[in-house]
């Protein structure tokens, strides 16, 4: 597929900076990332190692183009860095983290969380903040691994968030899976282009849950 013909052309990567080559989400990662890229899509990430450089990596090896959005801390004492591996096409670096996850949040137009640490969940939980705000006309999340279904589980059972707001984002377990909803969201939102038209309506809305 053209990027071109593309609604989605930038995907967002986010998961744990730990994760090592071999392990069951860095693999998911790189697959992932290959599928995307070999959809002719663009690839984004923080630029740091684990599931980071999977996705750059799967990317790449899928002829893909692949953005990375560095910072350095000054004064940081646990900060995973750079990957090191200098092969991305563009790179960004920004002051601190926030504008890091700012910029990342606005270079993509939908977004694969990984399973990851605090910075993975502060990366979910504001792009679910951004989404709920213009539901309707939002960028998708797509989450991977089946351990979300309980950790969605727990925010609908232990916090006051509302039922609507479950319908920004899929829960998929394969790279198949990953893909095919990215491209399931793609084809609700090339025909709801119009500003402020629901971007779901009836049945189309379970996509989104």
């Amino acid at each position: 597929m053209s990027s071109d013909t593309n609604t989605i052309n930038t995907v967002a990567f986010f998961g744990y900076s730990l994760s090592k080559e071999g392990e069951e989400e860095y693999i998911a990662a790189y697959e992932t990332a290959k599928l995307v890229a070999q959809s002719g899509r663009k690839v984004v990430n923080g630029g740091g190692p684990g599931i980071m450089f999977a996705a750059t990596k799967g990317a790449k090896d899928g002829g893909g183009e692949v953005t990375v959005v560095y910072y350095d801390p000054e004064h940081s004492t646990s900060f995973e860095g750079k990957s090191g591996k200098k092969i991305a096409d563009h790179e960004f670096e920004e002051e601190n983290y926030i504008d890091r996850t700012k910029k990342l949040l606005e270079l993509a137009d939908a977004y694969f969380i990984f399973n990851g640490g605090t910075g993975t969940m502060s990366e979910f939980t504001m792009a679910w903040a951004v989404a709920k705000l213009y539901f309707g006309h939002h960028k998708p999340l797509i989450l991977y691994g089946a351990f979300w279904e309980k950790v969605i589980m727990a925010f609908k059972e232990n916090t006051k968030v509302r039922r609507d707001s479950f319908g920004v984002f899929r829960i998929v377990k394969t790279p198949q899976e990953a893909l095919k909803a990215l491209e399931n969201f793609e084809s609700i939102l090339q025909k709801h282009t119009r500003f402020h038209h629901k971007i779901c309506e009836g049945d189309e809305c379970k996509l989104f849950v």
